[in-house]
């Protein structure tokens, strides 16, 4: 079993639970120092890679179901 799990909320979020080491894109570590975090889907973030709530205000609709071809 994984020791990380990540799971997207219905027009929200990712979930990420578990121990993760989180990059910016100059490739320098953020500090996550709790379980689980939320990251931003919508793009809308104030505090990417974060989610603040945003998604909530604009309307953000996510895809129905996740498509594992497109990972490949």
């Amino acid at each position: 079993m994984a020791d990380v799990t990540i799971r997207p909320s219905k027009n929200g979020p990712y979930i990420v639970e578990g121990p993760v080491d989180l990059f910016d894109t100059e490739g320098n570590k953020i500090t996550v120092d709790k379980p689980r975090i939320a990251l931003c889907r919508c793009g809308a973030s104030s505090n990417k890679p974060f989610c603040d709530g945003t998604h909530s205000q604009i309307g953000f609709q996510a895809a129905e179901a996740i498509n594992p071809a497109s990972a490949e």
